[in-house]
């Protein structure tokens, strides 16, 4: 870094970076081997009295970030961060030697250091640890953000999660907790039956959701790729085979906009089972969720912004045209041509684009504009329009729709499943159909995959699948409005 660059604080701390050298301590120090983190000292000896802990003397070796620091004379007290929290530390002029006391004087909020010592309580009564030992492990050379403002800028803390992670402890909560998460969701899979699979994330022919793709060119053999949409395709690929159950915790990427609810690469989890259908899937989604919050979370009752949701099944289960009807008055059952369709809109004021002139395209058009926003607890939404389904079977009572249908949670669309698609004929015949959209404009169209309809002219059983939109699901676990609060790393514009 340019030195004209520096502040003030950064000049003095690389004055104290190289005061460390002079005194024959390394900066930017080597391996260090904790034997606790500080939740586990606050768990285990939670209860015990400062008499008992003299007794027990019990030695820990912990290494943190220096967050608070307080010197006293002869003695002084830091809080140390480590990957569970933060604990207390007290030092001692004549408990830690000449050179060590000198380092902990000049050391700088941020700074990394290690710490050998005794578990005891001090007379405030706040469980801490008594140091015996200091060794500095990484001098940092940026001051960290002021603790009672934090980084103010949210699009900073996005930027710099790392400072984010330091000073924030939601942050960390949530970091810590997706993990879990995602475990909770394997378990679940893995509990009923189900094999965890990998399949490609760069595929050939666009397919599985309707999205806008990112493409990528393969060099050595010349062809155009695409980040994966959707797992979809290829798994059910595997039912065919013959794996009957199987699900995929995976990225999937979309060319799209961005906002609260979206990033441009995503995670979801994907399911599908051999001989069952949506009905199953319903019961296994409700399972799923609540099995997941009770592993997490300890409770089904969770808060989301201003709300109570209640994740313990059953869920209510409304088809799409009954949503529509309750919403804004607008029986689709009753509407038997586009013509009537397109007059109803008009009416309302919906528009209509020109791959959207269908009596399927214009009901979900109106269940988004006037249904989605009021489904407040879990509930399933069935019975979508075949034009919007290029990949679920057909109802068989009324050829419109689908046996498909969308979990919501307050507006937000959480899960998506249906009955699969078996009949290699009609799937064609919906590919091609896409294609034609494609061809109107509709950037979101599948392609027509010939490999997809050999395979299933194999044979598929039966099917249900489902996916899952694991940032979503996390966001709701962890009360948190935003999908940046559950991504790591959210994809940014440039600074200006």
């Amino acid at each position: 870094m340019d030195e004209l660059n520096l502040n003030e604080y950064e000049r003095v701390r690389r004055q104290k970076m190289e005061a460390l050298r002079a005194k024959g301590i390394e900066p930017f120090g080597s391996a260090y081997k904790p034997t606790h983190h500080s939740a586990e000292i606050l768990t285990q000896y939670h209860d015990n009295t400062k008499e008992e802990l003299l007794e027990i003397n019990q030695a820990v070796v912990i290494a943190g970030r220096i967050m608070t620091k307080r010197e006293m004379g002869k003695a002084g007290f830091m809080h140390l961060l480590d990957r569970d929290g933060q604990i207390q530390v007290y030092l001692r002029k004549d408990a830690l030697s000449e050179l060590e006391f000198e380092v902990f004087q000049e050391s700088d909020l941020g700074d990394i250091v290690g710490i050998e010592g005794t578990v005891f309580r001090t007379n405030h009564g706040e469980l801490s640890v008594k140091a015996e030992k200091l060794t500095h492990l990484t001098k940092a050379l940026r001051p960290l953000p002021d603790k009672f403002h934090g980084l103010a800028d949210v699009e900073e803390r996005y930027r710099r999660r790392y400072v984010d992670l330091i000073v924030n402890e939601n942050a960390r909560r949530v970091a810590m907790l997706r993990p879990r998460i995602i475990r909770a969701l394997q378990h679940y899979f893995d509990g009923i039956g189900l094999i965890e699979v990998e399949t490609p994330v760069l595929q050939p022919i666009l397919g599985g959701a309707a999205a806008r793709p990112f493409v990528t060119h393969h060099n050595t053999l010349d062809m155009d790729f695409y980040l994966r949409i959707a797992t979809e395709l290829p798994l059910k690929r595997l039912i065919v085979g013959g794996m009957e159950g199987v699900y995929e915790i995976g990225r999937l990427f979309r060319n799209e906009g961005m906002s609260p609810k979206h990033n441009p690469e995503f995670t979801t989890v994907e399911a599908y089972i051999a001989y069952s259908d949506m009905e199953g899937m319903m019961e296994v989604i409700e399972n799923c969720i609540e099995s997941v919050a009770m592993e997490t979370l300890k409770t089904t009752t969770i808060p989301w912004l201003d709300k109570t949701i209640e994740l313990k099944g059953p869920y209510r289960r409304v088809h799409m045209v009954d949503a529509v009807n309750e919403a804004c008055g607008v029986n689709f059952f009753e509407i038997n041509s586009l013509e009537e369709a397109l007059a109803v809109a008009k009416k309302h004021h919906i528009e209509v684009l020109k791959h959207q002139h269908s009596f399927g395209h214009i009901l979900n058009l109106f269940f988004e504009h006037y249904a989605e926003a009021k489904m407040i607890q879990p509930t399933f939404v069935y019975g979508h329009p075949i034009e919007i389904s290029p990949l679920a079977k057909k109802n068989a009572k009324d050829e419109r729709f689908t046996d498909r249908f969308e979990l919501f949670i307050d507006g937000r669309e959480y899960a998506n499943a249906f009955s699969e698609l078996n009949d290699p004929i009609d799937q064609r015949e919906r590919f091609e159909a896409q294609m034609l959209e494609k061809d109107m404009g509709n950037d979101e169209a599948n392609e027509m995959d010939v490999d997809f309809v050999e395979a299933l002219e194999y044979g598929m059983p039966p099917t249900g699948g489902l996916g899952i939109g694991i940032d979503r699901l996390v966001m709701l676990l962890t009360n948190s409005e935003t999908i940046r609060e559950v991504i790591l790393f959210p994809h940014m514009r440039n600074r200006d």
